[in-house]
């Protein structure tokens, strides 16, 4: 069709010549049929062009895998991200990027997984530096506005790693993860300039930084509507320390046994009823995640917007007899899975996910696909049009998201950590899942097929596949970066109480 409209164009062009102009029949022919031409060749370019989906990706801080009432949750009431999940495809084998948060975030950022992604453990001296790619500049690529609403973790003030470096317009929050501890700060980061919360002042605690932070995502979402943006939500609720405004806690006072979970560190906050604040926090975070669909639909761009929501790692544990395991425990919040964050037990890695996408992604549905956070930067390029990073860990989901053939499945997945005492490490294949606890420690085999929960180590009698699974996590490991002394940053004491 196309070979002939051109030729036809190149045809009227001859019969305009000198030579035929006395030809007035052929004249109002080509007149005619030029203007038939134009209304044609419009409509094809609107319909080439593609979908590019405002795409939210809202990550919870700390939450475990089965503090939902969607993955399994009784106690917490969690009704907004049910919903979610209810109107969307809700997956099972969803892992972070690492069990703490720093390298996790690195993780999701650049699509690598921690043998390979710049920032690999939770070291403030540890960020992205300029020659680094992340999602957000890929999707500025095309054209998306982009903004970062909580938690960075990944460059403090004055260096490379800071959000409007790495491809963001806006940024709301905390630099660094340390800061994200505290819920009553004096002040916090809008774009390169401190934030006053004058609230705070003096001991008071008037101004909850996670609602500060979720109003200016809010207004991010409103102004930017009529275009396609990125508004990357690392919420920090329901990271410890342990508060919560009343008016959360009011409907599950009584509800729970009494139970004070203090905190030892130096300016940290615990609870005298640790358990109704905990859940307050997480129906604190259920009830915003409401209000950003709420909005969606008020500004008419609902169906023309992904939603993601994860979490960053797994259920908190108990750190230095802090009590959190125990609440963790209490809740069921890794549901059957073993362990904690900051272990690669399933009960630290493996996260709840959902995503939402009316008219795109199918209502209602459970996915078993395997994925990890290196996924999610091929994922969004792939939903936004842009091209997908050579050289990157990550797989493309897409294609389960929208139902469509030729999804990829990963042969393996690799975590790493490297502590005083050397690296830990951990890699899942198929059905197998191997485990070391440290350099000297032996490599633990699960068969999370037969032992979701990680309960018998089977390594003595499949030598074979512990070798195998062993030499995946040789090869994926790659010498970190190096990185030099930076500038001081600013410290907890100047940020809080």
């Amino acid at each position: 069709m196309f070979q002939f409209l051109t030729s036809t164009q190149a045809g009227c062009r001859r019969l305009f010549s000198p030579h035929f102009l006395h030809r007035t029949t052929t004249l109002a022919y080509c007149i005619a049929l030029a203007v038939f031409l134009q209304l044609v060749d419009a409509q094809p370019v609107a319909a080439e062009q593609p979908t590019r989906p405002n795409i939210i990706f809202i990550m919870a801080d700390d939450l475990g895998y089965g503090e939902l009432g969607c993955y399994g949750q009784q106690k917490i009431k969690t009704p907004e991200i049910d919903r979610l999940a209810a109107e969307g495809m809700r997956f099972t084998q969803a892992y972070a990027g690492s069990h703490v948060c720093q390298p996790s975030r690195s993780v999701l950022m650049t699509g690598l997984h921690t043998g390979h992604t710049p920032v690999r453990a939770n070291d403030v001296k540890q960020m992205l530096h300029d020659q680094d790619l992340t999602v957000a500049e890929v999707l500025k690529s095309r054209g998306y506005a982009t903004g970062v609403f909580g938690k960075w973790g990944l460059g403090f003030e004055g260096t490379s790693g800071r959000p409007l470096k790495q491809g963001f317009d806006e940024f709301f929050g905390q630099l660094l993860q340390v800061h994200a501890h505290f819920y009553h700060p004096y002040w916090t980061w809008k774009n390169e300039n401190k934030y006053m919360l004058p609230g705070n002042e003096n001991h008071r605690r008037k101004q909850y930084v996670h609602d500060e932070i979720h109003a200016q995502a809010l207004d991010f979402i409103r102004r930017n509507h009529d275009r396609p943006f990125f508004a990357y939500l690392p919420y920090i609720i329901p990271h410890v320390e342990l508060i919560v405004p009343e008016d959360s806690e009011i409907p599950y006072r009584g509800k729970f046994p009494r139970r004070a979970i203090l905190d030892p560190r130096p300016g940290y906050l615990g609870s005298d009823d640790g358990l109704t604040t905990f859940a307050a926090m997480i129906s604190r975070l259920d009830r915003h995640v409401g209000e950003i669909m709420q909005l969606l639909k008020d500004l008419h761009i609902d169906d023309n917007t992904i939603v993601i929501f994860t979490s960053d790692n797994g259920g908190q544990n108990g750190g230095q007899n802090r009590g959190w395991e125990k609440m963790t425990d209490f809740f069921h919040g890794n549901g059957p899975l073993r362990g904690y964050k900051g272990q690669f037990y399933e009960g630290g890695i493996r996260v709840p996910l959902i995503a939402r996408w009316p008219g795109h992604v199918p209502a209602g549905m459970q996915s078993d696909h395997m994925l990890a956070f290196w996924d999610v930067l091929p994922t969004l390029a792939d939903l936004a049009g842009a091209a997908t990073p050579k050289n990157i860990d990550g797989i493309s989901f897409a294609p389960t998201l929208l139902q469509q053939p030729g999804q990829k499945e990963h042969e393996s997945l690799y975590w790493e950590y490297a502590r005083r005492g050397g690296l830990s490490r951990a890699a899942r294949s198929g059905r197998w899942k191997v485990v070391q606890n440290g350099p000297r420690a032996n490599i633990e085999l699960y068969d999370l097929t037969a032992d979701l929960g990680e309960s018998k180590n089977v390594a003595a009698d499949h030598p074979d596949i512990v070798a195998r699974l062993s030499n995946i996590m040789d090869a994926a490991h790659q010498p970190p970066r190096n990185f030099p002394p930076q500038q001081r940053r600013t410290g907890v004491r100047d940020y809080v109480r």
